[in-house]
């Protein structure tokens, strides 16, 4: 991928553990999506609950912890409840400016533990949520709800990972 950036603000975070993580989750996604990684940006920052509250006041008025939380850097809400969302047009330097991707250590780390999963599996899930969320998908209506999660399911099957929805994890964080 020509341009991932992963951000670790705080000390929980391994980043040997994150940074290949979320490369794979967002090229699987990528991929997927029919879009080639090498002209896509993307920037991933690991925080902690202190920080993803603060931003989840700032950005949805819900001044607390959450999972994971997606700044889209272009609308592109689909025509119609459960309908494809349309592809992100490229910049003028021919790249695909998609967004921000923010996780919270505590919250991910505790889901993981109460889900009885590996945190990789968790937080691969997570990544490919937020990754989705940049293009366009969402979870508000059913219809999008469901589209959404098959596509998540899917991308996880191809990298060999369980269905996430089949464990009581709940995705908070949605995009602005």
């Amino acid at each position: 991928m020509n341009t991932l950036d992963i951000l670790v603000e705080c000390g929980g975070w391994d980043e040997k553990l994150i940074v290949p993580l979320a490369q794979r989750a967002v090229v699987a996604t990528l991929h997927h999506m029919q879009l080639e990684p090498d002209d896509c940006e993307v920037t991933v920052m690991a925080c902690d609950d202190a920080r993803i509250a603060v931003l989840n006041a700032e950005f949805r008025g819900k001044p607390v912890a959450t999972n994971v939380l997606s700044w889209p850097a272009q609308r592109l809400a689909p025509p119609a409840e459960g309908g494809v969302p349309p592809l992100p047009e490229k910049g003028f330097d021919g790249m695909l400016e998609l967004g921000d991707i923010a996780l919270s250590f505590e919250t991910c780390t505790r889901e993981a533990m109460e889900a009885s999963k590996p945190v990789a599996d968790h937080l691969t899930h997570l990544i490919v949520h937020g990754t989705l969320h940049l293009l366009g998908y969402d979870h508000i209506t059913d219809g999008d709800a469901a589209l959404m999660e098959r596509i998540e399911v899917e991308i996880l099957g191809n990298l060999g990972l369980d269905d996430p929805y089949t464990a009581d994890i709940t995705i908070t964080g949605a995009p602005n």
